[in-house]
């Protein structure tokens, strides 16, 4: 287990296991146990997500985790969440590792972090984006859910309601017509700061600059509609995969679409796994 500092000066926990090629994996590696375990179960989602992931990759990469998500939500960041820090501090973590080439593995908003990692060094190995599409990127749409999410927070905290449906930052566990948001305003602010600074990002402009090879995947039913109060947008991950598929195998992606999974289905070791593991194994190895 080793602590490493980020780009303001907070801490973070990271944990290496296994042996041979390194892995940058940003997941937590502890399970959730008791009621809210059985209670994800029940739909279908691994409690032990992160555990499970390393684990099993552990077996033939050297798997560097850490719970990166649950960092900046402890640790806000609401002024310097930007693509240039994130960057830097997975390269921190690297460094702290000893990993002067490693893959990189994150779904969701990790996933276009790793993007953005792979356009600022050439230490990556591997990259792999899940439920986040590498061209045709929702960044627009994402600003306008993260900014209401961000006014919502202000005015939770203006007008609390002792009993509101929690939001933890995780998009796909609510219906976010009813939702209410419980994140405090740093730790919204933190999202829109990002995704403001990828509102003039050319995500096909830029692949010309990732030369590793790269594995981009989502559900086939990767869609969310938000309603009113999420700024009336839909944010669609599996279109472009499917749209732009030829032009992303054209560009050195190698494309998976998981039929009928939605973006939390498509996020579970259940499903990741038999395509990431063979994958990492045939490109590092």
């Amino acid at each position: 287990m080793l602590r490493v500092q980020m780009h303001d000066a907070s801490w973070i926990e990271v944990e290496i296991q296994g042996e041979g090629p390194c892995l940058l994996l940003p997941v937590n590696p502890r399970p959730i146990d008791g009621p809210q375990a059985d209670e994800m179960t029940k739909w279908g989602v691994d409690p032990a997500l992160g555990r499970s992931l390393i684990d099993q990759l552990s077996g033939s990469c050297r798997v560097i985790a850490c719970d990166y998500e649950g960092h900046v939500q402890s640790c806000a960041k609401p002024d310097t969440l930007t693509p240039d820090n994130l960057s830097s501090d997975f390269l921190a973590i690297a460094d702290a590792a000893s990993a002067q080439q490693f893959a990189y593995y994150g779904y969701s908003w990790l996933a276009l972090s790793g993007m953005q990692l792979a356009l600022r060094t050439d230490r990556l190995s591997a990259l792999v984006m899940g439920g986040f599409p590498p061209v045709c990127g929702p960044y627009k749409e994402m600003l306008k859910v993260t900014m209401a999410a961000y006014h919502l927070s202000v005015s939770a905290q203006k007008n609390p309601d002792p009993s509101p449906a929690a939001w933890d930052g995780n998009a796909d566990e609510f219906d976010w017509s009813q939702a209410e948001v419980t994140m405090s305003e740093a730790q919204t602010k933190q999202f829109v700061t990002l995704y403001q600074a990828l509102q003039a990002f050319d995500d096909r402009t830029a692949q010309e600059r990732i030369t590793c090879p790269r594995l981009c995947f989502a559900g086939s039913a990767d869609l969310i509609e938000y309603g009113e109060r999420w700024g009336a947008v839909r944010v669609d991950i599996a279109g472009p995969l499917i749209r732009e598929r030829s032009a992303l195998e054209a560009l050195g992606w190698d494309v998976a679409v998981l039929e009928g999974l939605d973006h939390t289905q498509a996020m579970q070791p259940a499903h990741v796994l038999p395509l990431l593991k063979p994958w990492l194994d045939a490109n590092l190895h």
